[in-house]
Formats: structure tokens, C-alpha cells, sequence
């Protein structure tokens, strides 16, 4: 058993790699950020739809689900066309560095989202992302538009966190996944045939752009949305966030290799960059603590 746990736990290191490197995708990538998410939602659709078929997975879901996840759908194209929009207008560091706030958005929608109330430490954790994000704003003025794409993709991937948490525990990953993906395309293909942008541009992809865009699809959504979600029977999800929390360091660190000098940034951004991880690594810790002592005294954990 614990060899199965230790090679689970190097499985979601790799996944948390894997997503770092998404967003270094984005910058290799020379199409514009909407179609960009459009091709990448499409094909990793296709790709789940296939999975589906193979394993013979019922696709009925009740109407009230169904409208939660075209909700949902949308919420993760908007997410996704302003983080590759961060990207494109700045780089991977600004983009990623500022994502890692995701988890205090989560900490401050989860009292609206599950009816209890603001504890003192979530203020305070709060604003010390806030002060770690005024440093990044202070010392990287030119990436002003680049860190505010982000902060709004990074409470849109909060949001949509938020209501995956509810799903998860009626539907099956690769179901939520299907109709996620699937509606957050129809979205798309509504609003590109809407403003006219289906035009010979559109479908005219370089190569390395059809690559880069079939990793990105296949294994940086499909296959490893579907394995983060099967790692969890062996893994405590207390584990898993706090692994994820290396998507920015990793990304951070890939950009650097990869991209050489147009990722290379003040010193001080670095330091706003490990206040905010440091406080999201210290609120994970926190609230495990008192979630498990609750449960010790028998009280509910929300």
C-alpha cells in the first residue's frame, strides 16, 4: 500500500507539472487566446467523448444538473480565454504568479457559497495577497493589463471550482467534464459565428500551432482532469491542494528555461509571488487543522 500511495503522489507531481506547463503552451502558441480555448475545448471534448464510448458511461443527467454544468461550461471558457489573454498581453510568470490567488477567491466566495460565516484568519490571509499582489503591481507597472487578466481568470477559476465541489459528488469526472467542455465550446462557437471570426484565418494553423494545441487538449485537460480526480482515492484531498500549489513554481520555472529572458522579472516580483503561495500554503494548513479538530469534537466542518 504505501508503495501504490508514493507512486500516486509522484503521478500527481506530474500532473501539477503538466499544468505548469499550460500556460507555457499558451505563449508557444501564435493564435489569438479565443480560438485558441475554442480548439482546445473542442478537441479535448472529442477526445473525452471517445473515452466515454470506450468505457460505455451512461450520459444521462438530470435537467437541474444539466443547467450547473452549462453554467459551469462557460465559467471555465471564460477563465481560460482571459489566463491565455494574461499570457499573450504579459508572460508566464505574471500570468501563473498571479493565478495562485485562486484559493483566497475560493476561501472568500465559500461563506456566500455555503451559508457560514467569515472567519478572522481568511481577512487576514486575505490581505496579505493583497499585499503581495501590491508588490507585483509596483515593480512590473508595464503588466498592468497582464496581472488584472488574470486576477479576473483566477476568480473565475474559484467560481468554477465552486460549483465542480457540488457536482463531483453526483456525476462522474469524466461526465462533468463532457458537458463542461462541451457547452464552454457552444458558448464559443456562438460568440466567434456572432462577430464574424469564422473566416479562412481561423482555420489556417501553423504546424507547431496544431501540436501544441493536440497537447494541450489531450493531455493537459482531458487526461489530466480525469487522473487529478482518480488520484483522490488514495491521495487526501488535503494533499492534493497543497501539491497543486507548485502549478505557479513549476510554470514559473519552465517559462524561465524555455523562454529565456522575456520571463526573467524583478527580483521584488518574486518576493510578492512567495508571499501570496506562502499565505495560500499557510491557509490550507490552517484550515485542515481546524477541519480536522472539528471533526475530533463532532462538530460539522462547515
Amino acid at each position: 500500500m504505501p508503495n501504490v500511495k508514493l507512486k500516486n503522489y509522484l503521478h500527481l507531481h506530474f500532473i501539477v507539472f503538466v499544468w505548469g506547463f499550460t500556460a507555457v503552451l499558451g505563449k508557444l502558441i501564435t493564435i489569438d487566446a479565443l480560438p485558441l480555448v475554442w480548439y482546445r475545448m473542442l478537441m479535448a471534448t472529442l477526445i473525452i467523448i471517445a473515452y466515454i464510448l470506450i468505457r460505455k458511461f451512461p450520459l444521462k443527467v438530470p435537467p437541474k444538473t444539466l443547467a450547473i454544468l452549462i453554467m459551469g461550461g462557460i465559467v471555465v471558457a471564460l477563465h481560460w480565454v482571459t489566463f491565455f489573454m494574461a499570457i499573450k498581453v504579459s508572460n508566464v510568470s505574471i500570468a501563473l504568479a498571479t493565478m495562485s490567488t485562486g484559493a483566497f477567491f475560493t476561501a472568500l466566495l465559500e461563506p456566500f457559497w455555503y451559508g457560514r460565516k467569515m472567519v478572522g484568519y481568511e481577512i487576514v490571509f486575505g490581505l496579505i495577497v493583497m499585499l503581495g499582489l501590491y508588490i507585483m503591481f509596483r515593480v512590473e507597472t508595464g503588466y498592468f493589463l497582464g496581472i488584472m487578466l488574470a486576477l479576473v481568470s483566477s476568480f473565475l477559476s474559484a467560481t468554477f471550482s465552486l460549483i465542480n465541489g457540488k457536482l463531483t459528488q453526483v456525476q462522474r469526472p469524466s461526465i462533468i467534464s463532457l458537458y463542461e467542455l462541451g457547452s464552454g465550446v457552444l458558448f464559443l462557437s456562438v460568440y466567434l459565428a456572432f462577430t464574424g471570426s469564422y473566416d479562412q484565418k481561423f482555420f489556417q494553423l501553423s504546424f507547431n500551432d496544431w501540436l501544441f494545441i493536440f497537447i494541450l487538449a489531450s493531455i493537459c485537460t482531458a487526461y489530466a482532469f480525469i487522473a487529478s480526480v482518480k488520484i483522490l482515492k488514495y491521495i487526501s484531498p488535503y494533499t492534493v491542494m497543497l501539491t497543486i500549489n507548485l502549478e505557479p513554481v513549476y510554470g514559473i520555472l519552465l517559462g524561465v528555461l524555455l523562454l529565456g529572458e522575456s520571463e526573467k522579472m524583478n527580483p521584488l516580483f518574486y518576493v510578492g509571488a512567495l508571499l501570496i503561495l506562502i499565505t495560500v500554503v499557510a491557509n490550507g494548513i490552517l484550515k485542515n487543522r481546524i477541519k480536522l479538530k472539528k471533526k475530533t469534537n463532532g462538530l460539522p466542518s462547515h
